[in-house]
């Protein structure tokens, strides 16, 4: 079985991980934990000093209810043009995707699911990553 942006080829009811865990409810809890971390690392930290965190929550929920096959739409021509102006190193982006990691292991995701989602999020990296 392989799982395409949340959709588990194979299934007759083309059930998503969005679906499979209670839909937005779960994935904000997931971004809360998410962000709950990230500000508590030294790398992650600096990233969001000034951010409206509620407003990124918010907007974060959406992005991953995406990739999990929620009913939200994201381009790779939005994600750059939000991340490009960040400096957002490969190493910060690697430790984003393990704090990531652990926030869906703390709400007890299926380990098939994490990988599919961490592997979701590690092909929108040209889309984040611009240093030089």
């Amino acid at each position: 079985m392989s799982c395409m942006l949340g959709r588990t080829e194979g299934d007759s009811m083309t059930e998503t991980i969005f679906t499979r865990y209670g839909g937005f409810r779960t994935v904000s809890r997931i971004v809360s934990t998410f962000y709950t971390n990230a500000l508590e690392s030294p790398l992650l930290a600096p990233t969001f000093a000034g951010t409206d965190m509620s407003r990124l929550i918010d907007h974060q929920t959406k992005f991953v209810a995406y990739l999990m096959g929620g009913p939200v739409s994201f381009t790779d021509e939005h994600l750059a043009h939000v991340h490009k102006r960040l400096d957002i190193t490969d190493e910060a982006f690697d430790e984003m995707c393990t704090v990531f990691r652990y926030a869906m292991e703390d709400h007890d995701l299926d380990e098939t699911d994490i990988g599919a989602v961490v592997a979701l999020i590690q092909a929108k990296r040209p889309h984040i990553v611009f240093t030089q």
